[in-house]
């Protein structure tokens, strides 16, 4: 799949948090978001591989029972089922990766 820049919409994800799906195949799913600063994604778990990349902004960022400020260029992968949360000290943009497939972020239609 290849996918031209600004075809899909951000939608809403939590409040500060807004996501788009920019490509995807069977097993595997980018995705950008947006993350205003002051927002929260609360502590969860789900049964994903993520890895991602910040691309800008700044983030404090718990996987497991590590916390770490995360800055533009670093990146992290998170296996499944281990909590995680971040809290956004700064606007940010991330690329992540999921797999297997996130169905609940497919494009909608």
């Amino acid at each position: 799949m290849f996918t031209k820049n600004n075809t899909r919409d951000f939608r809403s994800l939590l409040e500060g948090v807004s996501m788009r799906p920019l490509a995807f195949e069977q097993k595997t799913i980018l995705c950008e978001f947006k993350l205003e600063k002051g927002s929260v994604l609360p502590p969860h778990a789900h049964p994903y591989e993520q890895t991602g990349y910040l691309l800008s902004g700044k983030m404090d960022f718990r996987i497991d029972d590590k916390w770490q400020i995360a800055e533009p260029g670093d990146s992290w992968s998170i296996p499944v089922n281990v909590e995680h949360e971040v809290k956004i000290l700064e606007d940010s943009t991330v690329l992540e990766l999921f797999s297997p497939i996130r169905q609940d972020y497919l494009p909608e239609k």
